[in-house]
C-alpha cells in the first residue's frame, strides 16, 4: 500500500513564506507540473510540485499569488525531473524560468537501458510505489482539486530523491553519468526554445502527404475550421474533430466525391452545433485552388541524397547499430534517423548535430575514418 507523504497545499499569499523558507536553506529540488492541455485549446500550467528539504508544497498556479520571488529560488538549485522536456518547455513560455542544473531520471532510467522508463513503472520496480495513472489525464484546471490527485501529485516528487540516488549510482559504475549531464545541458538549453508555433503548413496532418487535388483544399479549410471551433469554446482541436476524419473527409473530395456525399459526416454530440459551420468550410475547401496552398520550404534533408551520402549513412548506421548492441542501448540514443541523414551530408557537422559523448563513440568507428 502507497504511504501518501504529508503536503501543503499553497493557495494564499501567506502560505508562500514558509516554501521560500525552505528553499532558501535547500541544497537541491525535486520539481514537477500538472498542466491542462487536454482539456483547453491554450495550455496552462495548473500545479507546481516542490519537494525540498523533507516538505512537499503544491503550489496552485491558477491561484491568485504572486510568485515573483519563487522563480529565483527555483533556477538557483539543481533540480530533479522526470521527462523534464514538456514541463521545462512549458515553465519557460509560462515565466521564462530557467533552471540551474538538472538530473532528468528519465533520460537516466534509458542510459542504463532500462526497458520500462516511465515514473510510474520506475517507482514501482524500485520503490513497490503505485501511482494511478488514470491521474495522468485528469483535468488539472479544476477547482477545487479532488484529494486523490493531490495525492498523486504530491507522490510524483516525494520519491524522485531517492530514484535520483539509485539511478546515479548505477550511472556510476557503468561510466555514463557524464553522458547524462550532456544531455540535460542540452535539455535545459533546448526548454528556451518553448513550444513552436504552428507556421502556414500546420494544416498539413498526418495522412495529408497523399493527396494531391481538391482534397487538399478541403483539408486547409477543415483545419483552419477546426482551429476557429477549438478555440471558440476552449478545447483541444482533437476533441473537436480528429485527424482521421480530417483526412477521411479530403480523401473523399480528392476521389471526386461531390460536397454533398462528402459531408455525410457524424460529429458526435456536438454534430447538431458544429455541423452548419463544417458544411460550409467543405464548401470553401471545393472552391480553393490547390495550387494557391502554401507550399512547404524544401529542406536540405529533404532533397534526394546522393549515392555517396547514402552509402556512408549504411556506413554510419552499421557502426551506430553495432554500438548500441555492444552497450546495450536504443540505437536512438546514440543517433537518430534524422540524424544520420545530416551527418551522412555533411560528416563536419557531427559536433553540432550530436552530444559530445555520441559523437565520441562514433569517430572512433571505421566508418568515420574511411
Amino acid at each position: 500500500m502507497n504511504t501518501i507523504p504529508h503536503y501543503q497545499l499553497i493557495t494564499r499569499p501567506e502560505q508562500l513564506a514558509p516554501l521560500y523558507a525552505a528553499l532558501d536553506r535547500c541544497s537541491e529540488i525535486a520539481l514537477d507540473t500538472e498542466a491542462d492541455n487536454l482539456f483547453r485549446y491554450k495550455t496552462r500550467v495548473c500545479l507546481l510540485q516542490i519537494h525540498v528539504v523533507g516538505e512537499i508544497h503544491l503550489v496552485d498556479l491558477l491561484a491568485d499569488l504572486d510568485l515573483g520571488a519563487l522563480w529565483p529560488r527555483l533556477a538557483a538549485k539543481p533540480l530533479i525531473m522526470h521527462g523534464s522536456d514538456y514541463d521545462l518547455r512549458l515553465l519557460w513560455e509560462l515565466c521564462r524560468f530557467q533552471p540551474h542544473s538538472l538530473f532528468d531520471t528519465m533520460f537516466a532510467a534509458q542510459l542504463l537501458a532500462i526497458p520500462r522508463f516511465g515514473l510510474a513503472a520506475l517507482l514501482e520496480t524500485n520503490f513497490g510505489v503505485q501511482l494511478d495513472k488514470d491521474h495522468q489525464k485528469a483535468n488539472w484546471s479544476q477547482r477545487p482539486l479532488d484529494r486523490d490527485m493531490l495525492d498523486y501529485a504530491a507522490m510524483d516528487v516525494f520519491h524522485l530523491f531517492a530514484l535520483r540516488d539509485r539511478l546515479r549510482d548505477e550511472l556510476v559504475k557503468l561510466g555514463r553519468l557524464e553522458w547524462l549531464e550532456q544531455r540535460c545541458r542540452w535539455q535545459m538549453e533546448a526548454g528556451r526554445e518553448g513550444f513552436a508555433a504552428p507556421d502556414e503548413n500546420a494544416w498539413r496532418v498526418n495522412g495529408s502527404e497523399k493527396l494531391r487535388g481538391r482534397g487538399l483544399g478541403v483539408l486547409n479549410a477543415l483545419w483552419h475550421w477546426r482551429e476557429s471551433w477549438a478555440e471558440k469554446i476552449n478545447t483541444p482541436p482533437f476533441k473537436v474533430v480528429g485527424n482521421e476524419m480530417l483526412v477521411r473527409i479530403a480523401r473523399a473530395a480528392d476521389e471526386g466525391a461531390p460536397p454533398e456525399e462528402v459531408m455525410r459526416v457524424n460529429l458526435g454530440r456536438r454534430h447538431d452545433r458544429l455541423f452548419p459551420s463544417l458544411a460550409e468550410a467543405i464548401r470553401r475547401g471545393f472552391a480553393i485552388d490547390p495550387h494557391t496552398l502554401p507550399r512547404r520550404e524544401r529542406r536540405r534533408d529533404f532533397s534526394p541524397m546522393t549515392p555517396d551520402e547514402l552509402a556512408r549513412q549504411d556506413r554510419i548506421k552499421a557502426d551506430r547499430d553495432r554500438l548500441a548492441s555492444g552497450l546495450n542501448l536504443d540505437p536512438t540514443l546514440i543517433a537518430t534517423r534524422s540524424q544520420l541523414v545530416l551527418i551522412a551530408r555533411d560528416p563536419s557537422s557531427i559536433d553540432a548535430v550530436l552530444l559530445p559523448w555520441q559523437a565520441k563513440l562514433l569517430k572512433a568507428e571505421p566508418a568515420w575514418k574511411s
